[in-house]
This record gives C-alpha cells, structure tokens and sequence, in this order.
C-alpha cells in the first residue's frame, strides 16, 4: 500500500497539523468537517477522522484511519469497499474506561450520595459499606477495552465474568460465557458493564428481556448508545432490575433535552468523556499504522475487520 497524500479532519484536525512535520514522506491536508469537499477523496489516499464526513466517498482512498477507539460511524449501516484498509486507534482508552468505571463503582459501595443527603439534613447515619473483593460485576465485551477495565476490577479482588459473542476464555475474567447465556450471570451481578462495540448484532441488545435477568444490579455502558434500548432501561429502573445506572454514550449525542434520562435520579450522564483521545495519542497510533504499512507488513495491528465491525 503506498500512502502518499493524507486527508485529517474532526475536532483536532489543527493540533494535527504537527504530523506534516513527523511525516515527510506524505503530503496532508488539514480541514475542519464543513470543509471536506467530494474532490478531496480523489485527491487523497488516506482519510483520518473521527467519522466520516456528509461529503465522505471512497474515491481514491485506499485507507480510513478512525482516531478513536470506535468504527461504527464508518461501518454500521455502510457498505464498505473492500479494498479500502481501516484502523483505528489503539491507546489507553481500556485504562481510562476501566477508571471511569471505578470511581463510580466505588463511588457506590462507598455511599457518597447517601452521605452527601444525609449531611443535607445534618444527619449523623454511620452504615457499613460493602468491599470491592465481595462484587460480581459482569463485563459485556471481552476485547482489549472490555480485559483491561477486567484487568483492574480483578487487582482490588472482585469476581469479574465477561460475556462475548464465541464465549472463548480469557485470562483477565474469571469466566467468560457467549451472549447466548446472559441469564446464567446477570441475576447474580452486582455491576453489568458495556463495553460492546455497535454491530448489527449488538444494535439494541440491552432490552426488556436482557434487563429482566438483572435483580438490582448497577448499569454502566460505556459501549455504544445504539446498543440499549433508553425506553426498556428506564423500564427495568421502575421495577427494580437495575438499581441505578451511569450512562457514557447514547443513541443521539448530544442527548436531546427532551430525554427522560436527564432529570432521572437514579441516571447519571457523562458527555461520552470515559474514554477522550489525546492529540500525542491519536498522533503515535496513526504513525505506528503508517510504519506498519511502509514496512510492507501483510496484517496491520490496529486494522478492523469490517465484516465483523470492531
């Protein structure tokens, strides 16, 4: 594959621009979104982006770099060209997504908000909190992001089981069993965490059925928003199945302010934050891929298999 004109745009296409400095073997351009004309993919062989744009054609491309971590916007409900290579970036996105999971599990069996209330009311209520080594939390997805949050839940001592498609062990969970037998963990789960990527499989997974396993277990997705259904989780919250959840991704980003989810109690809302890409991140990732192809390497190792979507 022979890279030589690069077209980067998204959010941090300006801090990007330091690459035409690291890379002298190519020629970049540097464009907010609006800007992406249709010409620029006959121009370019490479495209660097977070999504595509409205403009986005294959044309000439013979690469698509994602800069974070997810490929949906490129794949889901899109036919992709064959020979087209697609990578994205690998970083410390399951280091930071598993400590965004801590705080607010922590946060949890620690009380926080138990005691911020009571010292509202100038309440004195001592209470004996749980310890992380008595947890069983679930992990949907056991790829690098879904081991690694794994990874750091099992260094405090907690039970860590993990659902993915094939089932097929891994070091980092205590078990791992395929989605097909979600009901043999859940009701036991104290946490159940998403860190699925959206697939055609994945779209809208957690719904009325998935929920119903759960028996007052705590919800986290930092996956992706398609994959729950908001009205089946709102549903789950009013009968007790899921005890409170924190919610990193939606189905619309920005959530709309007529969402239910916003004035929900027992919902906590980050602005897709668990997992933000650095600009030195997002700069190391795309030139590893670029040295992995000007060696001539067959298999690059941030490539996505789009038939699979992740």
């Amino acid at each position: 594959m022979d890279i030589k004109r690069i077209v980067v745009t998204g959010r941090m296409y300006k801090e990007l621009e330091k690459l035409a400095l690291l890379d002298t073997k190519r020629e970049y351009l540097f464009l907010p979104e609006a800007e992406v004309l249709p010409n620029h993919f006959d121009w370019g062989d490479g495209y660097v982006a977070f999504k595509p744009t409205a403009s986005f054609q294959f044309g000439t491309l013979q690469w698509v770099h994602a800069l974070g971590a997810g490929v949906d916007s490129f794949l889901f409900n899109r036919e992709w060209k064959k020979d087209v290579v697609l990578t994205r970036t690998v970083g410390s996105f399951g280091q930071k997504i598993g400590e965004y999971c801590l705080s607010y599990i922590l946060a949890d069996v620690h009380r926080h908000e138990n005691f911020q209330h009571a010292q509202a009311k100038k309440q004195w209520l001592p209470s004996q909190q749980k310890l992380l080594h008595q947890l069983n939390i679930v992990i949907f997805g056991t790829g690098t992001i879904g081991e690694e949050v794994a990874r750091l839940l099992r260094t405090f001592g907690v039970t860590v089981n993990g659902i993915s498609r094939s089932g097929a062990a891994n070091c980092h969970f205590n078990r791992v069993l395929p989605i097909t037998e979600v009901h043999a963990l859940l009701p036991q789960a104290d946490w159940v965490i998403n860190t699925l990527p959206l697939t055609l499989i994945t779209e809208s997974l957690f719904e009325k059925r998935l929920f119903s396993y759960m028996q007052g277990a705590g919800f986290i997705n930092v996956g992706r928003g398609a994959s729950v259904d908001e009205n089946a989780l709102l549903a789950a919250i009013e009968q007790g199945q899921v005890r409170r959840t924190v919610l990193d991704v939606f189905r619309e980003e920005p959530l709309p302010e007529q969402s239910p989810l916003w004035a929900h109690p027992k919902v906590v809302i980050t602005p897709h934050i668990s997992a933000v890409t650095g600009v030195d991140e997002a700069i190391n990732g795309l030139l590893a891929v670029l040295s992995e192809m000007d060696s001539g390497q067959e298999r690059i190792s941030q490539s996505v298999d789009v038939n699979r979507g992740y």
